[in-house]
């Protein structure tokens, strides 16, 4: 799989939408991206096969992969024939990333840990590859089930640090795909706010909240909507020298493959298009 994902993804909300009026859109967009040299596109919220098959349908080579697919939401065994019929189509070209969501965001929620592992079950049961799957994985039992149950791991909102202990846990083998958010600001005041606005639903799920105390931030670095220590941390901004230093930060921890998300001020569901290719041409 690292050779198919390649070094950089970009990771969209707006890359899974449903609306058959985007249909075109979304594809002259994957087009563009996979002839921009990126390996991979993920598509950010609970998305599925469904999502990224017009995409894999109008490119030739790159990688388009859920992140994530929420466990709870899309039975494991439907799952498991929606990858057999894209495998089929297009070998090697999907990726299902699932994860297991978070508590405030799911009615009956409970021992996630153990709800992964009984739908990875089912997966193997229906004759799904482990090597097509890989999983949102923060705490190190989740990272240590990707290692033994998947291709590897696609931790969502994390640092250079957190990518070096996660490589630890993996090893060498699996592939280590993190997620990163970039601000193509260069303002302090400007990119930190639009950092906040971003980060600020995520401050209130718990998930995410003990694995920024994992990696030595306080109480204090989570009050309010963040420190700056926090900001700085989870998001890359600056002028073009900066933002490349901050993405190969991750590489130089044990990443493989990073994925991109641009932050500013339009909506999520929106194609950043401009921004995606001033990421490409700094990251050449």
């Amino acid at each position: 799989m690292k050779e198919i994902i390649g070094r950089y993804g970009i990771w969209s909300v707006g890359l899974r939408s449903e609306d058959p009026a985007r249909r075109g859109e979304l594809a002259e967009a994957a087009v563009e991206l996979e002839e921009l040299g990126f390996g991979a596109l993920w598509l950010g919220g609970n998305s599925s096969a469904a999502n990224a098959l017009p995409l894999v349908e109008a490119t030739s080579k790159i990688a388009v992969g859920t992140s994530i697919q929420s466990i709870w939401q899309h039975g494991a065994a439907d799952s498991a024939a929606r990858l057999a019929e894209l495998e089929a189509a297009h070998p090697g070209r999907f990726v299902l990333g699932l994860g297991v969501s978070h508590g405030p965001r799911v009615e009956g929620y409970r021992r996630p840990y153990a709800a992964m592992v009984g739908y990875l079950d089912e997966l193997d049961e229906a004759g799904a590859p482990a090597g097509s799957r890989m999983l949102a994985a923060l705490g190190p039992r989740m990272l240590e089930l990707s290692r033994d149950r998947a291709a590897g791991a696609i931790p969502y909102l994390v640092t250079p640090e957190h990518t070096a202990q996660a490589r630890e846990t993996l090893g060498e083998g699996p592939v280590l795909a993190p997620e990163f958010k970039v601000v193509l600001e260069t303002d302090p005041t400007r990119a930190r706010a639009l950092a906040r606005t971003a980060l600020a639903p995520y401050l209130a799920l718990p998930n995410y909240t003990n694995s920024f105390l994992r990696l030595g931030f306080s109480e204090d670095d989570l009050t309010g909507d963040g420190s700056d220590r926090l900001i700085d941390a989870l998001f890359a901004w600056g002028d073009e020298t900066r933002v490349r230093e901050r993405i190969d930060a991750f590489h130089q921890a044990g990443a493989d493959h990073v994925a991109l998300q641009i932050v500013d001020e339009a909506p999520r569901d929106t194609l950043p298009r401009q921004s995606w290719r001033r990421l490409a041409t700094l990251l050449t």
